[in-house]
């Protein structure tokens, strides 16, 4: 099994940053992609951003040029900097990673979610 930890959520004010950090641990041969995944009150969960194991990323549009994804792969853990936050990014926060366990399996984790409140 893979286990993924967040941490870093919180309330901040409009135009306020935050750090996410998210760490694998577990039965892990590879991690392929690692990212974040939000979900608003009433809302779907949707993709904020993702990286893959070669650095390739992808953000959605309401979130390009604010967050940044990265990821180290020494430490299985992957980060979302996120900056100019507005009230609309208020959502909890998913890890989510992708890859293959040691018996060859692949599989497909979730974190617990950390809440991120943007209010003044």
């Amino acid at each position: 099994q893979v286990q993924l930890v967040e941490s870093g959520g919180g309330l901040v004010q409009p135009g306020g940053s935050l750090r996410l950090s998210c760490a694998a641990s577990g039965s892990i041969l590879s991690i392929t992609t690692m990212g974040w995944y939000r979900q608003a009150p009433g809302k779907q969960r949707e993709l904020a951003a993702i990286i893959t194991s070669d650095g390739t990323t992808n953000y959605a549009d309401s979130v390009k040029g604010r967050f940044t994804i990265s990821r180290d792969n020494a430490k299985k853990s992957v980060y979302l900097q996120m900056n100019s936050l507005k009230p609309e990014d208020t959502a909890v926060y998913y890890c989510n990673a992708e890859g293959r366990q040691r018996d060859f399996r692949n599989y497909v984790s979730w974190g617990q979610g950390t809440q991120v409140t943007v209010s003044s």
